[in-house]
């Protein structure tokens, strides 16, 4: 038998040809799958990581990321990474602003170099992360279709392009629309009753003075009557926007977004009133991309099942106003890694310690985020805020 493929489709002969089987297999190559993928390899276990992506550099990867010192940072130290994780640390990242609708400016801090929520570019940490692993460990376009149980705890998985492997461990690290989470859980996203619309202004400090100086050089937040704009400036000098609004769930789809004139006039529609300059993080903008913000229910756990465990956003997505997701993603695969080598010979021993520390930290930054979400959202959120960060510097 003879299969011929174009060049563009091909994927590994022996991919094809067989299921190959692999001890720990990791669905998705994020900054959870990764971190997971490095600790163990640091702790002397090989695994396989394998991602949907055609390789590295297929896509930008999103903006910036504040690394936590109780979680994302201890994670990286458990990869053996701190030393290059410092090298890629945005100065000045940790500074940020409040605004107002008319362009007043309530609340300003300095990042004053503690080290306490380093700015890195989420794109450089998983080009340090990727950096760190034994060639062959990623293998890409490789994405997932369905799982499967088999017998004495293993797991086939199957992917796009036809192949299929087996494993021992099978870890769900694939997002918000797991392939894995169904082999454990019911349950799936609910919108969270907010709409982002994402837009970039491109060499700010040149193209966009005005919006260079209104954001400043950190994390900037304008808020009012259940709507705001959040944004920080990017390392290679650009601005990334987040436009939030509450809005139903078909909200987005009533917009054209191919034409971005029509586009940003329909969702400037929303901010009449706002300061020009306000209105301008959309106006000026070069692109502009839609994105429903979706989460798990609060407390989502599973039953212990023998060979299959998830982690990251797969096991515990929320909204992103608590800056925790990918702070946990990195923390759950380092944690799930340290079980799995503090427990050789013994996979189930480590998947139940995994998943006592998992639940509790997963439940506690989604109650967390869902109350950050309606404080900034609220009718009054700009004041909530204020209030927040007046009691958060009297309390220092």
């Amino acid at each position: 038998m003879f299969v011929t493929l174009k060049a563009s489709d091909r994927a590994p002969l022996e991919a094809i040809m067989s299921t190959r089987h692999h001890p720990i297999a990791i669905i998705g190559g994020g900054l959870g799958g990764l971190t997971a993928a490095r600790v163990l390899h640091v702790n002397g276990i090989e695994s396989a990581v394998f991602d949907l992506e055609p390789g590295p550099e297929a896509r930008t990867q999103g903006g910036m990321l504040d690394i936590h010192e109780e979680n994302g940072q201890k994670a990286i130290h458990a990869a053996g990474l701190h030393d290059e994780f410092r090298k890629i640390i945005h100065e000045g990242g940790q500074a940020m602003r409040l605004v107002g609708p008319d362009g007043t400016v309530h609340v300003a801090t300095e990042d004053e170099g503690d080290g306490g929520r380093p700015e890195v570019d989420r794109g450089e940490l998983r080009g340090l992360l990727l950096d760190s692993l034994p060639d062959g460990t990623v293998h890409w376009r490789r994405k997932a279709t369905g799982a499967r149980a088999l017998d004495d705890g293993r797991h086939e998985v199957t992917f796009a392009d036809g192949s299929a492997i087996t494993t021992d461990l099978l870890v769900g690290a694939d997002g918000a629309w797991s392939r894995i989470r169904p082999l454990l859980s019911a349950a799936e996203p609910a919108y969270t009753g907010i709409s982002f619309v994402e837009t970039d202004l491109h060499e700010a400090d040149t193209r966009h003075p005005g919006s260079a100086a209104l954001v400043g050089g950190g994390f900037f937040i304008c808020l009012g009557d259940r709507r705001g704009l959040l944004a920080h400036r990017e390392t290679d000098g650009s601005l990334h926007v987040y436009t939030a609004l509450r809005a139903d769930e078909d909200w987005i789809d009533t917009i054209d977004f191919t034409d971005h004139g029509a586009a940003k006039a329909a969702v400037l529609a929303h901010f009449d009133g706002w300061d020009e300059a306000l209105r301008g993080l959309v106006d000026h903008a070069e692109t502009i991309t839609p994105r429903r913000i979706h989460a798990l229910p609060v407390g989502h756990r599973w039953k212990r099942t023998p060979g299959v465990t998830l982690l990251g956003d797969a096991a515990h997505l929320m909204s992103p106003f608590a800056g925790e997701g990918a702070n946990l993603a990195m923390y759950d695969g380092a944690e799930l890694a340290l079980a799995l080598a503090a427990h050789p010979g013994d996979t189930e021993a480590a998947l139940t310690r995994y998943e006592e520390g998992l639940f509790p930290r997963g439940e506690a930054s989604a109650i967390e985020s869902a109350r950050s979400m309606d404080t900034m959202f609220a009718a009054d959120g700009l004041e909530r805020m204020i209030g927040f960060f007046d009691s958060d510097r009297a309390g220092a």
